[in-house]
């Protein structure tokens, strides 16, 4: 008889985990209909091509323009330059807390670090306003101190501490004989941290930029605030730029409902759905290289 309630219980625990999963592949199906049935009419205006790779976005013409070319440039900018910032200092700080801080540093750095991530993103997009863009004006004497360095410093310090907190996780979860091991053979503890212990890590540590780096392409309010918001390709890092979700934040409150403009911002988020989830597949691609890679090192 037990062993019978033993079954069911785990029949109705599996059956209750199953309808979870399945509702919430069930939501995310149903936000991606939504997505392509709104998109699709844009292109009984215009081209598929000319949409994708279009160097005007002028939605309010007569006629209108719908080249997104530099709303993606922007996306793909911005975020590039975040993360070259972001994960050299993400990833040393999380070395330096997990294996060469003192115990009492690191249960300051560590607090400090993870308070980071908790700052609303309006918050730093309303310093990189005020402080960093007249800095940057009159250090550099730029016409506008809203511009792609601008929003790449803001969203690096948006993703520093999820790469470094994920990234000490990592680190600290290599199990102590690897290290105690490497010592044993003569090694230093620089060379047991760059040949053991990051190679074992590579895995977790990959991952963390990944979630750093969704971050960053994915985030709104900042690159709105930030950005400058100039919907042309950008000829320098101190041009001004309107990254896809800015573009949709900025302009569907005053869009008419249905018209071309509003089909046409539906597009943008499709483009940026079709970014992210090719960025996913290479990013879980990556992250199984590396831990193939690191289990063969080792």
């Amino acid at each position: 008889m037990t062993g019978i309630t033993r079954t069911t219980k785990e029949k109705i625990i599996k059956a209750f985990f199953f309808i979870i999963a399945a509702t919430s592949v069930i939501i995310l199906g149903l936000i991606i209909l939504s997505l392509f049935r709104e998109a699709w009419p844009i292109f009984r205006a215009t081209s598929m091509k000319d949409f994708l790779f279009g160097t005007e976005w002028y939605p309010t013409y007569d006629p209108p323009s719908f080249g997104i070319w530099p709303l993606i440039v922007g996306s793909l900018i911005v975020t590039v330059c975040s993360t070259l910032i972001a994960v050299p200092i993400g990833v040393l700080s999380a070395i330096y807390i997990s294996e060469l801080a003192h115990p009492r540093a690191k249960e300051i750095l560590k607090p400090v670090i993870e308070l980071l991530a908790g700052l609303p993103s309006v918050v730093l997009g309303f310093f990189g306003m005020v402080v960093l863009a007249p800095w940057l004006q009159d250090t550099f004497d730029l016409p506008t101190g809203l511009n792609i360095v601008n929003a790449s410093l803001m969203l690096a310090i948006m993703a520093i501490p999820t790469i470094s907190s994920i990234s000490e996780d990592a680190l600290y979860s290599v199990p102590r004989e690897f290290k105690e091991a490497s010592y044993a053979l003569g090694a230093t503890k620089y060379e047991t941290i760059v040949r053991v212990i990051v190679p074992a890590a590579l895995s977790g540590v990959s991952t963390a930029v990944i979630l750093g780096m969704s971050r960053a392409i994915g985030e709104t309010m900042v690159v709105l605030m930030v950005a400058g918001g100039a919907a042309a390709v950008p000829e320098s890092l101190f041009d001004s730029v309107r990254p896809m979700p800015a573009s949709i934040a900025a302009e569907m409150g005053e869009t008419p409902f249905r018209s071309d403009h509003y089909h046409a911002l539906f597009a943008i988020a499709v483009v940026l759905f079709f970014l992210t989830l090719a960025f996913n597949l290479i990013a879980d691609y990556v992250s199984h290289k590396f831990r193939e890679e690191g289990s063969a090192t080792l």
